[in-house]
Order: structure tokens, then C-alpha cells, then sequence
């Protein structure tokens, strides 16, 4: 039986044998012979009930929850700095004792036989609506054995499926929906994290894709009024991942949700690299610097910043990383 990450702690103490007509179903040494069909409609049945019921007894044992939504992440995608980060720091993260889920788009270079992700039934079949049309959300998932971690991937065929490259053609030319899949993919993650019921105590936003997430986050009606979020503490990272594109006309109308105002949307009028980013530094809680050089223009915005902002690191970045996150539980507290 194959199980999704939120749900394995119920099956791993189940075991089940599956013959043509009937289960028959062992817990903790006990069995009992049961007809396929009712163990099918049983399962179905209970399935969501179960996994809650152990959502809510997990958090009791107060481990700190710690939500990374990354741009890159390797093995799925070519080693670059952003996504090694993205690929070591949940790890040294989970592994100093926190919860961690860990987000991603499923760009189309990514090979899913290759790498096992399959998809989530339970998580996808939501739409998106943005500009009055809505968009499929799929969710799929694939392990890091060796880490012990799990990734979750916010699909679409037609933002992510069917582009076989991330955010610049076969050409070097700036794919003109990036302005949707930014949306997308921001409004994708919070919807999953509703769904899985998951309230996180930190979010780390890596990367410029993943820059509306503080203003939604706080701003969005549908999630600053959901209990899920309220203490949610949000870390914005800032690379060297600039564009000198524009995002198209309308970009304004296609991020717009209730909650979000005139003023909101105001510095998306014309919204590029770096209205992206001083909205989601002016939303964020705290910041860090991901790369050694950034862009001059946001490095100037951040000095006139007054929130907690963790230098750039180099290479023994996951002990400070964590540090910084604790930093802001203790202000929780």
C-alpha cells in the first residue's frame, strides 16, 4: 500500500493481505477477514476522519512546524544554490526536531518515472480561479529516501505539465505565463496546507515564485482569518534570481482575492522582479539574504528595513537558517 506522507503514521502499524475476494487486515497481531468491497467503502469512508484524528494528536507532542515553499529543489532539478538550499535545509531542519513540509512546482522537466512522484487523489481536484477562469490544481508527491523527507508538487498541464523548461524557454526567452504560474503556484500551497489541515508555526518562501506568499498570507481573507495561519511567522529568502522582464499588463487582476486591496495591488500596475520582491520583504516577517550578491536596487530597499534580517551565510548556513527560525518561536512565546 502506497501512503502519502500525512497519512502513514495510521498504515504503518497495519498490515494488509489481499486476496480476489476478501482482506483480511492485522493490527498489532490481531487479524480480521473482511470482504473487499466493504473494506473498500470502509476505508473511503473513514480515511479523512482517521488522518485528522492524528493530525490533532501529532501536534500534541508541541513539535515546532516548519513550511518550506521552494522555487528549486534538487534531485529534481540541475544543482544550483537555491536548490541545494532547498534540498539540505528541510533535512537539517527535521532532523534538529521540527515537523517539515516541503512545496515545489512540477515543472515540466522533471521526470516523474524517473523520480516516483505520483499523484495525491485526496489533495488534488480543487480549481483555482484567477482571471475569471479556473485552472486544475494536482498534487503530487515523491520521497528523498535517503532524507527521510517527502515533497509535495503543485501541478497544472498547462502552467507546469506541458512546459519542458522552468522559467525561460528552450530559446532564453521569459515565458509570458510566469505571471500566472506565480500566482499559481503561491495560491496552490495554501490551499494544499488548508487541505492537509496543517498549521505551520514558520514559512520559508524561497525564490521569487514564491513572492506573493506573505502578501496572501496576510492580507488574503480566506487565509488571515483561518485559524491554521494566525501565528504563522513568515521568512521571505532573497537570491540572485532577478529578471529584467515585465510581467504583462493585468497582472494586478490576475493576483487579485478578497482581502487584497487598491493599495496591495498598487506596485503591480507594472510588476516585475523587483516589485515582486520589496512586497514580499514589506509582508514578511523576517528576511534573509540567500546569495552572496543580490540585486543592488533590493539591497539599498533592505536598508531602510527595519525587520530581523540574517545575513548571508555561505556554505554553513543550516545552523544559523534554524537559529533564526527559533528566534522568532521565542517571540511567539
Amino acid at each position: 500500500m502506497t501512503c502519502d506522507h500525512d497519512h502513514d503514521y495510521f498504515t504503518r502499524s497495519m498490515e494488509f493481505q489481499v486476496s480476489h475476494k476478501t482482506v483480511i487486515v492485522m493490527v498489532n497481531g490481531h487479524s480480521q477477514q473482511i470482504k473487499k468491497q466493504r473494506f473498500v467503502n470502509f476505508f473511503a469512508l473513514f480515511r479523512n476522519f482517521f488522518v485528522t484524528l492524528l493530525s490533532q494528536t501529532e501536534r500534541t507532542y508541541d513539535m515546532t512546524r516548519v513550511l518550506f515553499v521552494h522555487q528549486e529543489i534538487t534531485p529534481y532539478l540541475p544543482e544550483t544554490q537555491m536548490s541545494l538550499i532547498g534540498r539540505h535545509l528541510p533535512q537539517a531542519t527535521q532532523e534538529s526536531g521540527k515537523e517539515v513540509r516541503i512545496f515545489m512546482p512540477r515543472y515540466g522537466t522533471i521526470n516523474e518515472r524517473r523520480n516516483q512522484l505520483h499523484e495525491v487523489i485526496r489533495l488534488s481536484g480543487m480549481n483555482l480561479i484567477i482571471n475569471d477562469t479556473d485552472h486544475p490544481l494536482i498534487i503530487k508527491v515523491a520521497s528523498i529516501q535517503k532524507a527521510r523527507m517527502q515533497i509535495y508538487f503543485i501541478d497544472n498541464d498547462d502552467f507546469f505539465t506541458k512546459k519542458k523548461y522552468l522559467i525561460r524557454d528552450e530559446n532564453g526567452v521569459f515565458c509570458e505565463d510566469n505571471d500566472f504560474r506565480c500566482v499559481f503556484f503561491s495560491r496552490g500551497v495554501i490551499e494544499t496546507v488548508k487541505k492537509l489541515n496543517w498549521s505551520p508555526d514558520i514559512i520559508h518562501c524561497n525564490g521569487w515564485l514564491s513572492a506573493l506568499m506573505p502578501l496572501y498570507l496576510k492580507r488574503a481573507t480566506s487565509v488571515k482569518d483561518n485559524p491554521l495561519f494566525s501565528d504563522s511567522k513568515i521568512i521571505y529568502s532573497i537570491y540572485d534570481d532577478a529578471f529584467d522582464e515585465k510581467f504583462r499588463t493585468g497582472f494586478d487582476k490576475k493576483m487579485k482575492v478578497p482581502g487584497i486591496g487598491a493599495k496591495d495591488l498598487k506596485p503591480f500596475k507594472e510588476a516585475d522582479y523587483l516589485s515582486l520582491t520589496k512586497e514580499a520583504i514589506d509582508y514578511a516577517d523576517g528576511l534573509i539574504i540567500g546569495s552572496e550578491h543580490i540585486h543592488p536596487e533590493i539591497e539599498a530597499y533592505l536598508k531602510d528595513c527595519k525587520k530581523p534580517i540574517l545575513p548571508y551565510q555561505g556554505e554553513n548556513y543550516k545552523r544559523a537558517y534554524n537559529d533564526f527560525f527559533e528566534s522568532f518561536l521565542q517571540t511567539k512565546q
